[in-house]
């Protein structure tokens, strides 16, 4: 077995995973979506996706959305934490895990630069739909 050839599709998997993630997120509106690649960098999972929200409501709506997106695909969420305060839900699905804060909490604790050495993915402006044009 070619474990280069297994591992390069483990990682197109995951990251296929994380960008579906991001879809669901923005679907609710998230804000400042970000996708980290730490598949280099960490032992304990391939991509963070980050995004915020400005309510407790909305943060919950975002998580809920990236439930059903996963469930109907067939990924399964190992742990999530933090939905019932709506501040900062962590959604952990081992190879990609979800990161979905407040405002003022993803300021706080700035998973973006804590994590700086990682590769970023790009997220492809067809997720925004229309209103993408207004974003460049």
């Amino acid at each position: 077995m070619n474990t280069t050839t297994e591992s390069t599709s483990n990682t197109d998997t995951s990251r296929a995973k994380a960008l579906a993630c991001a879809r669901a997120a923005i679907d609710k509106n998230a804000e400042s979506v970000k996708i980290l690649d730490l598949s280099e960098l960490s032992g304990f999972t391939d991509y963070f996706v980050i995004c915020s929200g400005t309510s407790d409501r909305q943060v919950q709506s975002i998580a809920d959305s990236i439930d059903q997106a996963m469930t109907a695909t067939g990924h399964e969420i190992i742990s999530a934490e933090g939905y019932s305060e709506g501040r900062w839900v962590l959604i952990d699905m081992g190879d990609v895990v979800v990161h979905i804060f407040l405002d003022a909490l993803r300021e706080y604790y700035d998973l973006e630069s804590l994590w700086a050495d990682a590769g970023r993915v790009k997220i492809p402006p067809e997720f925004y739909g229309p209103a993408v044009s207004r974003l460049n």
